[in-house]
């Protein structure tokens, strides 16, 4: 809930999956609470009553999944992976995945809650010992292709900090 109070009143749109429920749902309706604007970006398949969060200043009605996430990388210039499940997982490896492929700069920032990510975390450091991912996978703000950070007031900063150095916004 703070992540979207933060959005709020640092006047940064929130893009993302249209949905209202959930945790996202939870954010998206702190955000607005304070006047934040939202983009919600959901599949038509999804796009029902119990599901979508119909109060955003901007609702993208896609035909599947495939064009929501594009939708929402074309509309973003970060991304904050927030503890979730499999959807959340494959969001994030392709964006991960377009980044160390040099595909984007944007930042990716794991918002690791209560060591929620750790198993992630600690599966990427396998890969890079292994020689499976090259260092910069997770290793500092400035270039690497995934920050972490423990606390939601970690986040704005690092996404700043990131942007700046990587002389994409911000």
């Amino acid at each position: 809930m703070d992540f979207g109070r933060i959005l709020a009143r640092e006047q940064i749109r929130l893009v993302y999956g249209g949905g209202g429920i959930g945790l996202m749902g939870i954010i998206a309706r702190a955000c607005h609470s304070l006047d934040g604007k939202i983009t919600g970006v959901i599949p038509r398949a999804l796009a029902i009553d119990e599901v979508h969060y119909t109060d955003a200043d901007e609702n993208v009605i896609t035909e599947n999944m495939h064009q929501r996430r594009h939708e929402m990388y074309v509309r973003s210039d970060a991304f904050v992976v927030l503890p979730g499940g499999i959807g959340t997982l494959e969001e994030t490896m392709e964006v991960l995945s377009w980044a160390s492929l040099n595909l984007h700069r944007k930042p990716l920032v794991l918002l690791n809650t209560e060591k929620f990510w750790d198993p992630l975390i600690h599966l990427f450091d396998h890969c890079i010992e292994e020689g499976f991912a090259p260092k910069r996978l997770l290793d500092g703000p400035e270039d690497a292709h995934m920050l972490v950070a423990d606390d939601v007031s970690e986040l704005l900063p690092l996404i700043k900090q990131a942007l700046t150095y990587r002389d994409i916004g911000g």
